[in-house]
């Protein structure tokens, strides 16, 4: 479509006589271009000048803007640097022109206005960067350059700040630049030369794009984004400015490189090292401290501009003013600085794409998110209006009524009122909900006169903690304190509730970034209560990983439980965006220290009980293993070659194969493989398989146990491998069923029972689980089964003895009594269940076991696993009942289903007692003489 039929609005001419002799000029033109030309040169002096002046290249223009705007790019492509200062400001000039009539026509949206002055920026820069190192490479001053490195300017890449980084550059806008170069591809001796050039080069750059001429200006420059550029040349090398944003940089510099995006020059160069930044810019976990340091940014700003005070029209600055645009990048940066590091999806640079992926995220409610779409379109069109006038840099609305007049002309309105009143509103509108983010105004509770005793003495050990020793922390913490001490005194008991904070406090490496996610979300120090007054375990993990708290507020935190597959999925996902090999180790380990936490915050809170809680953490174990595996191998792969043959797999044992574990739960593994004849893998270091296999074995456990920054994953046992520790850590199929086949004792055939596959090769894994089934139901058959059991038991009941009455799993009748008896009736019967309460089923269905004798068994396991389940929550020490805070032991008696200690303990004797029974009854263990 040409470009008279999508005119949709007409600027109303401030002077009509102006409006109407530009118009003339273009007599020949359709109606609605002529009228579009009146409104436009009759409210712009400056726009009337350069649609005179380009009045042959417009009218040409009006039938396909794209050829045209191609034509005037590849001219100034082609143009040589002498001629390149001139060609330029007249291509600007014609994109000015025609730009403001699409914009003031309703011809182009924002989006396409600010998209196209950005187009031209970026090949302005690019073009005139490229010819000014061909003419350094041409003299010589660019060692080692030569014609082919003219495309890729010789190392140098100009990143684009601010508006032009996000393709948002305005109406009549400067631009913001950064200039690095890549002094990796020059030697130590011809750096300094290299870096003189490419200083040279960026002042001339400036220049040619900058200074008036009779034609004009390209663009005003302004290149002091650079690190710390009082002391810094206008051209630094990547290394410096890398190794400044990681020792030196500031939050506003992280805000300013959300934008950030290579313009011109070696364009590889420059993305590659705003990925090593994205570290600096992109913090791994929820960074509300930013929220204040955007507040005082704002604040420094009015200050420094003179812009506080209430609003008031005359002069008001749409840009920095109050309620301006400004208000709105803030609030979306904010934003993203706090959760772009976890989340990728909100890393945009453009504004309006940003607000919308925090509104589909949850950090920014919808309705709030397109409010501020609406009012940050408005304000731009209004901020280009005023531009658009005489070709200023300015923000500021008229201070007269002639010039407010001119302004609702151009912008199509008659009533001048009607403009003042929508300003009024829509800047208060945007005002208000900004101001609000940025500086909540907070009810702060008085601190209670009645504070436990002993709480004057606490209080005044927190200064010497580490988490309060910068002035920063001790700012944020003073504005929590009341409301902090406040929620201690509604505990149950506020003299333990105080005592167990205290540790949680003391053990905080640092504070400012915990006690501004703190203010930023007060639901948390409810939580923190609760979890110190019920688990000072968990409250004490929480002090080293204080992290974990940012997944509480991703929006998921209290949402069902997704399963294995989709946690495998989401990890494996994760691990693919990471590069280096330490990196998705790292990621691993933060993953699951989130996932590991919430389930205990639900078992805490009483959204699962311990049953449910086994199982999660056994799927959180499973997807661990299972993701990390891919990764495992590929790594070793990299050295050593594909695995030989069929590949391996892993097999769960014990409590992970069942699927159940504990908070405090160990992993046992088998690694078994099938070279299929193969002998040696093919990488550039090869392995015959044995060592291979073995070697790969060593690499999963150092992936899965190793302590890393972030801890470690899982403790890792093998011992159930065929021979034990005298075995080889990783098993070859053929010898693992001929091992299990001819070699393995009962108790082997018993653990048997619950392996299952948890990674690696799924057809392997399969093979394996038949070749189980089938072994199972061979062995079950024989005579020594149960003599064999019988003995197990006496030896295991002599090596390790029940502690106190409130151990869970040692001691007659306990959990270790009845999984014996589970796995005994599942290799009788040749059942492949793996968990206790399909095990046992199977050993009524064969006539071993009687109902009573089932669910006698049943009853009381369940029983004992929730009092272990719910004890290594609490810590992993003995149960110790009487020295229990009171939330702790409140905790243990709703899981046991009890209300008090001696009922619970009643219970827990009556239902084992009754399991001691029936398993002396099925495993009578001899007496000796």
């Amino acid at each position: 479509m040409n470009f008279a039929s999508l005119i949709t609005r007409t600027p109303i001419p401030h002077n009509p006589d102006r409006g109407a002799e530009v118009a003339a000029r273009f007599a020949d033109a359709p109606e609605p271009i002529q009228n579009l030309i009146k409104g436009a040169a009759g409210c712009s002096p400056y726009l009337s000048v350069i649609m005179v002046k380009q009045a042959d290249w417009l009218t040409g223009a009006f039938d396909d803007q794209q050829a045209a705007l191609t034509a005037l790019y590849q001219a100034c492509k082609d143009a040589p640097l002498d001629q390149l200062k001139s060609l330029l400001r007249q291509a600007k000039s014609r994109i000015a022109a025609l730009t403001a009539l699409a914009d003031l026509g309703g011809v182009w949206a924002l989006e396409q206005v600010t998209g196209t002055m950005t187009d031209f920026a970026d090949l302005a820069v690019d073009v005139s960067l490229k010819a000014l190192v061909a003419a350094e490479i041409k003299r010589g001053k660019l060692p080692g350059m030569g014609p082919d490195d003219v495309a890729t300017a010789g190392g140098m890449v100009v990143l684009a700040m601010g508006k032009m980084g996000a393709g948002e550059l305005n109406y009549s806008s400067d631009i913001d630049l950064i200039c690095l170069f890549d002094e990796t591809r020059y030697s130590d001796d011809d750096y300094h030369d290299a870096r003189a050039a490419f200083i040279r080069v960026t002042r001339k750059m400036s220049a040619l794009l900058s200074d008036i001429t009779g034609e004009g200006y390209v663009f005003r420059t302004d290149l002091r984004l650079r690190p710390d550029p009082s002391v810094t040349p206008v051209c630094l090398s990547m290394d410096a400015a890398m190794r400044y944003y990681e020792s030196l940089g500031r939050t506003w510099e992280r805000a300013a490189h959300i934008k950030a995006r290579p313009c011109a020059g070696d364009l590889m160069a420059g993305q590659a090292y705003l990925k090593n930044l994205s570290p600096f810019i992109w913090r791994k976990h929820l960074d509300f401290a930013a929220i204040q340091d955007a507040h005082d940014m704002r604040l420094r700003i009015r200050e420094h501009k003179g812009l506080g005070g209430p609003i008031t029209l005359e002069g008001h600055n749409m840009k920095l003013g109050r309620g301006g645009i400004r208000e709105i990048e803030f609030f979306t940066q904010t934003r993203q600085i706090i959760a772009g590091g976890r989340d990728p999806d909100l890393r945009s640079r453009e504004t309006v794409p940003a607000l919308r992926a925090l509104a589909t995220k949850g950090w920014v409610e919808p309705d709030v998110a397109e409010l501020l779409v609406k009012r940050y379109r408005s304000h731009r069109e209004v901020e280009h209006r005023l531009q658009m006038v005489n070709d200023a840099q300015t923000h500021d609305l008229p201070k007269s009524a002639d010039e407010f007049d001119r302004l609702a002309q151009f912008m199509g309105i008659r009533d001048t009122d009607k403009l003042r009143a929508r300003l009024m509103s829509e800047l208060t509108e945007v005002h208000e909900l900004t101001e609000g983010f940025f500086a909540p105004t907070v009810m702060r509770p008085e601190p209670a006169p009645d504070l436990p005793d002993g709480a004057g003495e606490i209080m005044a050990r927190w200064s010497s903690y580490p988490a309060l020793r910068s002035a920063r922390a001790v700012e944020i913490f003073e504005r929590l304190r009341p409301d902090l001490l406040a929620r201690l005194q509604k505990a149950a008991n506020p003299a333990e509730a105080l005592a167990q904070f205290d540790g949680f406090l003391s053990g905080l490496p640092a504070g400012v970034q915990l006690f501004s996610l703190f203010e930023a979300n007060p639901q948390l120090i409810d939580l923190i209560i609760d979890i110190c007054t019920t688990t000072p375990a968990l409250a004490r993990h929480l002090s080293r990983n204080s992290q974990v708290l940012d997944a509480v507020l991703g929006g998921s935190f209290f949402e069902p439980w997704p399963g294995a597959a989709a946690l495998e999925q989401e990890l494996a996902t994760k691990l693919a965006t990471v590069d280096d090999y330490e990196g998705k180790l790292d990621t691993a380990r933060r993953w699951k220290k989130e996932w590991h936490f919430r389930i205990g915050v639900h078992h805490l809170r009483g959204l699962i009980d311990a049953q449910e809680a086994g199982q999660q953490y056994a799927d959180l174990a499973g997807a661990s293993v299972a993701a990390l595996w891919h990764p495992v191998v590929g790594h070793f792969a990299e050295k050593h070659g594909t695995p030989p043959g069929r590949g391996a797999m892993v097999l769960g044992m014990g409590s992970l194969g069942a699927g159940r574990l504990n908070a405090t739960s160990d992993l046992d593994l088998i690694v078994i493989y099938d070279a299929g004849g193969v002998e040696a893998s093919d990488g550039r270091r090869p392995l015959q398989a044995r060592p291979y296999y073995a070697r790969l074995t060593q690499a999963l456990v150092t992936a899965l146990s190793a302590p890393m920054a972030e801890g470690r994953l899982y403790e890792v046992d093998m011992r159930l491998r065929p021979s034990g520790r005298q075995g080889p850590v990783a098993t070859s199929l053929q010898s693992f069923m001929t091992y299990q086949q001819d070699e393995a004792w009962t108790w082997e055939h018993l653990a048997l029972t619950r392996a299952r596959s948890v990674a690696g090769n799924g057809a392997l894994g399969e093979e394996i689980e038949t070749f189980r089934a089938a072994l199972l139901a061979d062995k079950g058959k024989l005579p020594r089964v149960l003599p064999d059991v019988a003995d197990m038991r006496a030896r295991l009941a002599e090596a390790k003895p029940a502690r106190d009455e409130w151990e869970a799993k040692l001691g007659p009748g306990r959990m270790q009594d009845i999984e014996l008896v589970a796995e005994t009736a599942a290799l009788l019967a040749g059942d492949t269940a793996r968990d206790v309460a399909g095990q046992l089923a199977a050993g009524k269905r064969i006539g071993w076991l009687t109902g009573e004798q089932r669910q006698a068994l049943q009853q009381a396991y369940d029983m004992l696993w929730r009092l272990r389940g719910t004890a290594k929550l609490l810590s992993e020490q003995a149960l110790d009942m009487e020295g229990l805070g009171e939330g702790a032991r409140a905790f243990v008696l709703r899981e046991l289903g009890a209300d008090s200690v001696q009922a619970a303990a009643k219970a827990l004797d009556t239902v084992v007692a009754a399991s001691h029974m029936v398993v002396d009854e099925l495993l009578p263990v001899k007496v000796q003489d």
